[in-house]
């Protein structure tokens, strides 16, 4: 099934359920007000939604525009990223001459909840000079997750998928990593695609544990990359075993891949900026690439036809308090 977000003047939005080709939805009702509500009794929900579904594949439901909608969780009670894909990580190293990180754990940290960005609204930053730059990844959605699950047991707890535009600010990121404390300047809030998939949507792309599409990147029209989900080192159901050692995660909590990445870089291309950089550093010496100004518009989908995410497409501008 696929979910979306519409305003309607509260800080979840309504909750709507969506046709396959996502042109129709039709709201879930006073039951399930909002996705945040609804990721609580996922079983209940599914039930309610089936005969919606029906409707909606026999031609009903409402036009939906999805350049309104907002991000399928607006705000929620937890944000987890990693940096599953090892390529990445080691292009970074090289280039920056880091000493390699010696852990055989997943890399994680916590990160802003509060706000999602709804998917093609601009994007406001204080100044150029920090760096801009976007990290497209996917993310999962879990229900209740209790402290101590297994990996194999976590696959029963990704409830939905999301694609994620992890926004970061490069010049600030050296100076917050060297306290040896998380982020919090260097991350503003992330942009999120409008759809929310359950897992069974995307077939056989859907394996262990990862979107085993290809995550496409444009900036102003122009292709920046497509490398695909598949090379994640650790699957999703692992990120949640290690977020969850410790401590029970809530209903609601979004995991994030980390910046998609890929060894052949030469031909599918990269999904940030800073990875970008890294290769022209090994390769050329120095960085060509700049990173974003103000009036600079990024799009991210999934896939190779249309996007079962729908899309992310906004424009970056400056801050005006």
């Amino acid at each position: 099934m696929r979910f979306a977000t519409c305003a309607n003047g509260t800080p979840d939005g309504e909750l709507i359920l969506l046709s396959r080709d996502g042109a129709r939805g039709l709201p879930l009702g006073a039951r399930w007000p909002n996705l945040l509500h609804a990721i609580t009794d996922w079983n209940a929900l599914l039930d309610d939604a089936a005969s919606l579904s029906a409707t909606l594949e026999a031609g009903g439901g409402d036009s939906v525009d999805q350049a309104t909608l907002l991000a399928p969780l607006p705000r929620t009670w937890q944000w987890l990223d990693g940096s599953a894909f090892a390529n990445h990580g080691a292009l970074m190293q090289r280039a920056f001459n880091h000493p390699p990180i010696e852990t055989d754990l997943p890399l994680m940290y916590q990160g802003m909840s509060h706000c999602f960005l709804a998917p093609q609204e601009d994007v406001a930053f204080p100044t150029e000079a920090d760096f801009i730059d976007f990290e497209g990844e996917f993310a999962i959605v879990t229900d209740d997750v209790p402290m101590g699950c297994s990996a194999q047991d976590a696959m029963g707890h990704i409830r939905l998928i999301l694609l994620i535009n992890d926004w970061s600010l490069r010049a600030v990121a050296p100076t917050e990593m060297k306290t040896g404390f998380g982020w919090i300047q260097a991350k503003p809030a992330c942009s999120a695609a409008p759809i929310a998939i359950t897992p069974d949507e995307l077939g056989g792309n859907w394996r262990n544990g990862r979107v085993c599409l290809p995550l496409r990147v444009e900036i102003n029209g122009a292709w920046f990359g497509n490398p695909s989900g598949e090379g994640m080192g650790y699957g999703f159901h692992e990120l949640i075993a290690h977020a969850a050692r410790t401590r029970h995660l809530c209903a609601g909590t979004i995991i994030g891949s980390g910046t998609v990445s890929d060894a052949d870089y030469e031909q599918v291309g990269s999904t940030c900026l800073s990875e970008r950089r890294a290769i022209e550093m090994i390769d050329q010496g120095k960085s060509v690439t700049p990173f974003l100004h103000f009036g600079d518009h990024v799009r991210m989908t999934a896939g190779t036809g249309d996007s079962p995410f729908g899309e992310i497409s906004q424009t970056v501008t400056a801050f005006k308090p």
